[in-house]
């Protein structure tokens, strides 16, 4: 129920809507100190009306960080590729769900993730606490539990809307929180 309420917002965006959040976003992030000494930046490429992470993606390959991208595999597990320009990117359909860019170059692997600085999620919302809403379909929890397990301690940033920062989400054992959240109006830290 509460992703849906969350999804519903997002569907009600308009493309110049994200368009504008998503260089503001950009500006931000940019000015996060995690982000700004990172070599290696583990992003993703936004879909539909998710806050947009072109722009940050540009800029961070502009700025000579190995930007590495997810690629969905059959398990929702994550293995991972490099960014190198919006043409490096290719539209994969997983089953009856959404298409996804994924980059079309060499893959990485799924430990590849532990060899990044700051780590961007995608989510639905974040709480007080720093917790994350994702979308429900556990890759990235995959991913988190990889950095736990292998003692990578990289800066978990979550990109959102303004109205996606909220007092409390549901939490699950397994769940982490995230150092800060980037949304258009700024960036909030959690301890």
């Amino acid at each position: 129920m509460l992703r849906r309420g969350f999804l519903t917002v997002r569907n009600g965006l308009t493309a110049d809507d994200v368009r504008k959040t998503a260089a503001a976003l950009a500006t931000r992030a940019l000015e996060l100190p995690e982000l700004a000494r990172a070599r290696t930046v583990a992003a993703y490429v936004s879909v539909g009306s998710e806050p947009g992470t072109f722009a940050l993606l540009d800029a961070l390959h502009a700025r000579g960080v190995r930007v590495l991208l997810p690629v969905l595999m059959a398990d929702n597990d994550l293995d991972w590729g490099a960014y190198a320009g919006a043409d490096s990117l290719v539209r994969v359909q997983h089953g009856g769900k959404m298409a996804l860019l994924e980059p079309a170059g060499e893959r990485l692997g799924p430990e590849a993730v532990l060899g990044a600085d700051a780590v961007l999620l995608p989510g639905l919302a974040v709480d007080a606490r720093g917790m994350r809403l994702g979308r429900g379909g556990g890759s990235y929890d995959r991913v988190l539990a990889r950095l736990e397990r292998a003692g990578a301690d990289p800066a978990l940033v979550v990109l959102l809307y303004d109205t996606e920062v909220v007092q409390r989400v549901p939490e699950e054992a397994h769940d982490r929180p995230v150092h800060a959240v980037v949304t258009p109006s700024g960036v909030r830290r959690f301890h």
